[in-house]
Parts: C-alpha cells; structure tokens; sequence
C-alpha cells in the first residue's frame, strides 16, 4: 500500500506504547505500576525520541498507572515536556478510537505523542501506514513490545484529515536493553 500525502504541513505521530509493568497481586489493570525493566526502559525511549529528533507539541496519554509512569520517565528527559492530556478513552481503545483522541489534536500541533496499550497502538500504527520500509513494517507485525516506539509521517491541514493509509511509518524504535 502506498501512502497518499495530502497538502499542508509535515505532522509527525508518534506512538509509545507504556513500558513493561509490574503484576502485583489484588492490583487492579488499571492501577498496575511500572516494573524494574519498565522505570529502566521508560527513561531510555524518552533519550531516543529527543534523539529522533520528535519531541511533541503535545502528548496524550492513557489514564493507566503504568501509561503516566511511562510519561513521567520519558519525559523527564526532555528538560522542559510539552503539555499532556490524560485521556480515559486510549485505555482499552481500538482503532477507531485511538484515532477519534488524535483527530481532537489541535492544528499547530505538529507532532503528537500518543501513550497507550496494545492491540490498539500496534493495530493503530498498521493501520494508519500506507507505506514504510518493508522491515519496519514487519518489525511491527512481528511485535510492538512494552516501551516500543512508532513514528509516523504524513501531510495535512489538520489532525481531522490523518486517515488509514496517508502515513509514512518512518521508524521504529525499542529501548530494550538499552543502556539508561
């Protein structure tokens, strides 16, 4: 499939899925922490995505415990972070509502960083690229494990025009066994 650029600015999604979590006993999905690996990885994707060069304008992040730790970490690494919403709807969400939270980004936002859960997330990132290099595709097909990050380029006027298919997945990166 063929990514279909649409006039208007370069916009860049970027896609982090939480990092690796704890299982604590009589804790809730929703309440469940960051592990060790995760408060060790969560840091190491923020290095990487200032070093990618996709700081966000703004961040959206699941309501999940272990999705604001992710944040927390990550971002602690950019000096000063850019604004975040904590949004209940990315908890749990498919497709079509991951990309309802995205399409609300406002227009001078350029680059967004969702924060969230699989299925949703990968399902999110193949569906909306049309087109990529074909290991990084795969690499996404294969696995989009805790702490992954997907950075999706395409054109528009606004956030309302990113649809499945118009993106370009640019890159793909996991903090995993990275040194913090």
């Amino acid at each position: 499939m063929t990514a279909h650029f649409a006039a208007g600015p370069l916009r860049r999604l970027v896609v982090l899925r939480h990092a690796k979590s704890a299982w604590p006993e009589g804790v809730a999905d929703h309440e469940r922490p960051l592990g060790p690996r995760g408060r060790r990885d969560a840091p190491v994707a923020g290095r990487m995505i200032a070093d990618a060069d996709c700081l966000p304008d703004l961040a959206v992040c699941s309501t999940a415990v272990r999705t604001r730790q992710t944040w927390e970490l990550a971002s602690a690494e950019w000096g000063t972070p850019p604004p975040v919403r904590h949004d209940p709807r990315v908890y749990a969400a498919d497709v079509p509502e991951l990309l309802e939270v995205v399409h609300e980004a406002p227009p001078e936002v350029g680059t967004l960083l969702l924060i969230g859960h699989n299925p949703g997330l990968e399902d999110l990132v193949l569906e909306l690229a049309g087109d990529g290099l074909d290991d990084t595709l795969d690499e996404v097909r294969t696995k989009f494990p805790t702490s992954a990050i997907a950075v999706l380029a395409w054109h528009g006027p606004t956030w309302q025009a990113l649809a499945p298919g118009t993106a370009l997945l640019t890159g793909v990166m996991v903090p995993r066994g990275k040194k913090g």
